[in-house]
């Protein structure tokens, strides 16, 4: 579904057209999921790099309710003959200052100074290396997009590059000339185009967007980065035979070791802290051996110790 809107808005938290308004039990049967989620996403979307925090505590906690599904939206195509004059994106330096605005705005740290002086020319490269991962393995998918994202908001790289993906792709421990290679084949380039059509039928205008859906064809379409309590709330509103229970909250150790990178926003986010609190949770819930910690565009993050070396 190309979209060129380039712009966000800081209050619905969308990139695209935003008018749209002591003794617990514990169950380890897997259970059947309920509701299928459809997050329609696209690696240079801002906002759904501000929604990553409440999106992966609304995964750990309720994420055996659903059947998630990543769906790629085509935020850009490119910039020939594009002009939002409306929200003043004329070119790809005009997207500088609003990327910074967005990180500060959800601190989740974006430089955004590359489209300044190496803009990316379109979102599709990235978005169907995600489609030739997906197609291997879903979860692998999924951390290249995470890697992707870190990449080109936190550290200021051009994921529009073959040799950006490539090296993301490596570090993954997968070959990534080849999959990057196979990414320009039309084959990989359909597959995004059915994500296109997908993101269509389910109307689709602005990213991000999650369409939850029950097994009756009854769904909920939440647009923006938006608070827990939404997607809760959503979650409810097609499941209200069930009486939601979420699962604890995962150990910082544990979490640490699935996710590799956590930034401060995202620790917060998860265990309900206050900003001040960050420093005192990591050193009470990680050992010193546990992790490295870094700063980056004025905002913390934590590393696995393995993952110290080894930043994009």
């Amino acid at each position: 579904m190309p979209n060129n809107k380039m712009i966000c808005d800081l209050e619905t938290g969308v990139c695209g057209t935003a008018d749209e308004e002591s003794i617990q039990f514990i169950d380890l049967k897997p259970s059947k999921k309920k509701a299928d989620l459809y997050y329609i996403t696209d690696p240079i979307c801002s906002h759904c790099w501000a929604l990553e925090p409440v999106l992966r505590r609304f995964g750990e906690q309720y994420g055996h309710y659903v059947n998630f599904h990543t769906v790629m939206g085509g935020l850009l195509e490119g910039w020939d003959g594009f002009a939002d004059v409306k929200n003043g994106i004329g070119s790809p330096a005009d997207v500088a200052g609003h990327w910074k605005e967005v990180g500060s705005h959800s601190r989740m740290p974006i430089d955004g100074s590359l489209w300044l002086h190496n803009p990316i020319l379109s979102s599709y490269p990235p978005s169907r290396v995600f489609k030739v991962i997906q197609q291997q393995n879903e979860h692998l998918a999924t951390v290249f997009l995470r890697r992707a994202k870190e990449a080109v908001f936190a550290h200021n790289q051009n994921i529009g590059e073959s040799l950006v993906l490539i090296d993301i792709v490596n570090q993954m421990g997968l070959d990534g000339e080849a999959i990057v290679d196979h990414a320009e084949l039309p084959a990989a380039q359909q597959l995004l185009e059915q994500d296109f059509d997908l993101a269509r039928s389910l109307g689709v205008r602005g990213f991000p967007t999650i369409i939850m859906t029950n097994e009756g064809n009854q769904g909920v379409k939440i647009v923006g980065a938006r608070q827990l309590e939404y997607y809760v709330k959503g979650l409810e509103q097609i499941l209200p035979s069930e009486s939601l229970q979420a699962k604890p909250l995962p150990e910082l150790a544990q979490l640490l070791e699935k996710e590799t990178r956590l930034f401060a926003k995202e620790v917060e986010v998860m265990y309900d802290l206050e900003r001040n609190q960050f420093d005192s949770f990591i050193q009470e819930h990680l050992p010193p051996e546990a992790y490295t910690i870094h700063e980056i565009l004025g905002e913390q993050y934590i590393e696995g110790s393995s993952r110290a070396n080894s930043r994009p």
